[in-house]
Order: C-alpha cells, then structure tokens, then sequence
C-alpha cells in the first residue's frame, strides 16, 4: 500500500519518520567518511567504514522502505539490505585479509 492510500495525518507522522530514518542513516554513513579520512592505517580504516555503513544502510534503507510503503520497491530495498548485511562483514574480511598478507604493517603510536 503505498503513501499516498493512508490519511493525511499518518501520511505526515510516516514521512517524519522515515526522514528522521534516513537523517540518521546519512550522519552514520558521514562518520564512515570522515573515519576514512582520518583514520591513520587500512586495520582501522576497515573497522570503522564496516562498523558505521552497516549502521548507516540499514537506518537509511529502512527509512526508505518506510517511505514507499508497501510496493515492489520494498521488495529490492529489503533485498538489498539483505545482500549488504551478508556481503559487508565478507568485503571488510578480505579486504583486512589481503592487506595482511600483503605485508602492510599496522599503525603504531610510534609510527606518529
């Protein structure tokens, strides 16, 4: 059933919801950014972007799905969510993975 089928008052109370959603989904996603950029070596970079974009995608998806209501877009939004939750833990592992066994050495308080 999508937005526009409910009454005015829940279409309203449903769109500050999922606005409020996605806000917080944006500011998680902001952090993975700014944890990129700040962040000294590729261990702590991974820990913190796989951390925060879990958190970030999952607010700002559901927050979408809750937009759309229920229609076929639900459906791919919910498939994607499903997709990244099994697929980012597996993408955060390798990439840590081949960065060790490259020989990428890990930051130390020394190394500043």
């Amino acid at each position: 059933m999508p937005l526009s089928e409910f009454p005015e008052a829940a279409q309203l109370l449903i769109s500050i919801v999922a606005a409020g959603m996605i806000l917080v989904g944006l500011f998680f996603l902001f952090v993975a950014a700014i944890g990129v950029l700040r962040l000294p070596d590729v261990f702590t970079r991974a820990h913190a972007v796989s951390l925060t974009d879990s958190v970030g995608a999952l607010f700002l998806l559901s927050g979408l799905a809750l937009y759309q209501g229920f229609t076929i877009n639900l459906v791919r939004i919910l498939i994607v969510m499903v997709l990244l939750y099994l697929l980012n833990p597996v993408i955060a592992h390798a990439t840590v993975r081949s960065a060790n066994r490259s020989g990428v050495e890990a930051w130390t308080r020394e190394d500043s």
